[in-house]
């Protein structure tokens, strides 16, 4: 007797990405990236900064950052910084997704930098709806990142 065994469509992760190349070095990506303060000046979002930052390096593990997008805001929280390669964090509180882990990727491409940004959470109810947005600003994000670096590695 046989059974056939398929896995359920809810063991498997919403995901969403984007990923491009500039020549931007990956020291001034990252600074992009890492300083949460910048993110409405490059981004989509209207305001962006820190939660009780203190004494904390701004791309620290722990350090609780926020973005507002319309009306809802987002607050992250970083669990793994690696200068200048890899920035991991989580939603706190904001959009409605549960076990959202986000990894931002840098490496090098010949004299500029590959960008690789993705994002997976649990499959929900509110996590659909939250699937549809993502998929459409995660390749925008990566978009204006790139080319805020190459404006900021233009010479003066």
């Amino acid at each position: 007797m046989f059974h056939l065994v398929q896995k359920e469509k809810a063991d498997v992760p919403f995901a969403c990405r984007g990923g491009g190349s500039g020549s931007g070095a990956p020291e001034v990506v990252w600074e992009l990236v890492a300083n949460a303060d910048s993110y409405s000046e490059w981004g989509p979002w209207t305001a962006s900064g820190y939660e009780n930052l203190g004494a904390q390096a701004p791309d620290g593990a722990g350090v609780v950052r926020w973005m507002r997008y319309g009306r809802t805001t987002t607050v992250e929280k970083v669990l793994e910084s690696e200068r200048p390669r890899l920035l991991v964090y989580t939603v706190v509180k904001g959009i409605p997704v549960r076990n959202y882990r986000a990894e931002v990727t840098l490496s090098p491409a010949g004299e500029g930098t590959h960008i690789r940004w993705t994002a997976s959470w649990d499959r929900t109810l509110p996590g659909r709806i939250v699937h549809s947005r993502l998929r459409a600003i995660y390749p925008d994000v990566v978009r204006r990142l790139i080319a805020a670096a190459e404006r900021s590695t233009l010479p003066a």
